[in-house]
């Protein structure tokens, strides 16, 4: 056997199998030039029920659980593969039959409390594919880093949930003139135990709740919704942070001012540009998060694909645009020099992501970097570096990249 040959196993040997006869390499190898901005993650010891057992921790207090973003290919994201953000303790004892939701406030024309039983006989059921993505989803690229869950791209979803309406069930109680906004309270309680205390209680502009979208929803791809995502009742709110789409929804309050509750002085970016580290001074005030920036992820193949000279790769993934849709989406592997336009399919729904592929054919042998980039209805495109540093960590969209190597053929 020849030397070429003995050095092509040797190079093969350190690569794993995947589906669709690709190779992958050592991720550690990848991307060699960003080890100095990689956050250490550690594998969670105990899977819980119904997760798949790749996904990362993130955290264990509170739990929280990252989706490596190949397992995310799916047109719509399965439960089991679904990102987890906590707050505070999941509650460990819920009776479906007694779960009441209190609607009340300042602008709310009288307090009600309905039963999940009578949620669902007295309005109509609506069902929609929404896009949920946290506001730190890509916090780990950050440079200096910033405090919070080191999110890489896996902290976002799109699944089918079903639901009453709020402004449904809103507008059957009665709205005050001075309506402004609303607020949520859960089940989950504060990490101290301190039962005065809330683990987390966000709201959204009136507008926002009234959206057809919005949704206090019972079922996730057509089951009930598992007790890490909200069992029995949750909102789903489309577009913007996924904090605002509370848990365990036990009370939803109507404002005459903008809510008030734990947490709501988070998920703020200051309202001009910062320098990477700096501090924020009162002279910058900082503004609540709403529409979530344009995005995308490629979800196959994974990172470190190996194939062989001349050999088509299909690459594939999604991308969505917060409140606004996604025209235009293209890839690159020659560092964002140029650019090749993807096939993207329209959205099921409004806030459900936009499926994308291509494929792309490798005439020459080496290392490649495939970059995505998708381009809203506003003309908005993601950058191809970190964008504006701000002390939360917020709002990283972007271009999401992986590695392939082209060899020889066998």
């Amino acid at each position: 056997m020849s030397r070429k040959s003995n050095n092509r196993r040797a190079f093969l040997q350190k690569t794993l199998t995947t589906s669709g006869a690709l190779l992958l390499v050592n991720s550690s190898d990848i991307f060699a030039r960003d080890k100095a901005t990689i956050h250490s993650t550690k594998a969670f010891q105990e899977i819980p029920t119904g997760k798949h057992p790749s996904l990362i921790s993130r955290g264990d207090r509170p739990l929280n659980l990252e989706t490596p973003v190949h397992l995310l290919d799916d047109k719509v994201t399965t439960s089991d593969k679904m990102f987890v953000r906590n707050n505070g303790k999941v509650p460990e004892s819920i009776d479906e039959d007694t779960w009441t939701i209190t609607f009340s406030g300042e602008s709310i024309v009288k307090e009600t409390s309905f039963t999940l039983a009578q949620l669902k006989s007295k309005f109509p059921i609506y069902s929609y594919q929404i896009t949920l993505e946290c506001g730190g989803n890509g916090r780990a690229g950050f440079s200096p880093a910033t405090s919070g869950n080191q999110w890489t791209e896996g902290a976002v979803s799109s699944s089918v949930w079903s639901g009453v309406r709020l402004r449904d069930v809103l507008e059957s109680i009665g709205l005050k003139p001075d309506a402004v906004y609303i607020g949520y309270d859960g089940a989950d309680e504060h990490l101290s135990g301190d039962p005065t205390l809330s683990a987390i209680s966000r709201g959204v502009p009136l507008r926002k709740a009234l959206e057809d979208e919005t949704l206090l929803a019972f079922s996730l791809n057509g089951e009930p919704i598992p007790l890490l995502h909200g069992f029995p009742v949750r909102l789903v709110v489309g577009g913007y942070p996924a904090s605002v789409s509370g848990k365990w929804i036990q009370r939803i309050l109507v404002r005459n001012k903008i809510h008030d509750g734990e947490k709501m002085n988070d998920y703020r970016v200051p309202t001009y540009p910062v320098a990477p580290g700096e501090k924020v001074s009162s002279q910058n005030p900082m503004r609540i998060i709403e529409s979530m920036p344009v995005k995308s992820i490629i979800t196959y193949p994974r990172s470190g694909a190996i194939l062989d000279k001349n050999q088509t790769l299909e690459v594939r993934g999604h991308a969505w645009a917060g409140e606004l849709a996604v025209v235009e989406m293209a890839v690159s592997v020659d560092f964002g020099a140029t650019w090749l336009p993807c096939t993207l399919e329209k959205p099921i729904n409004k806030y459900a992501w936009q499926d994308w592929r291509i494929e792309i054919p490798f005439p020459e042998i080496g290392y490649y970097e495939i970059w995505a980039k998708a381009t809203d209805e506003k003309g908005a495109a993601q950058p191809m570096v970190i964008p504006g540093w701000n002390p939360k960590g917020y709002l990283n969209n972007s271009c999401h990249r992986i590695a392939v190597k082209i060899i020889s053929e066998s």
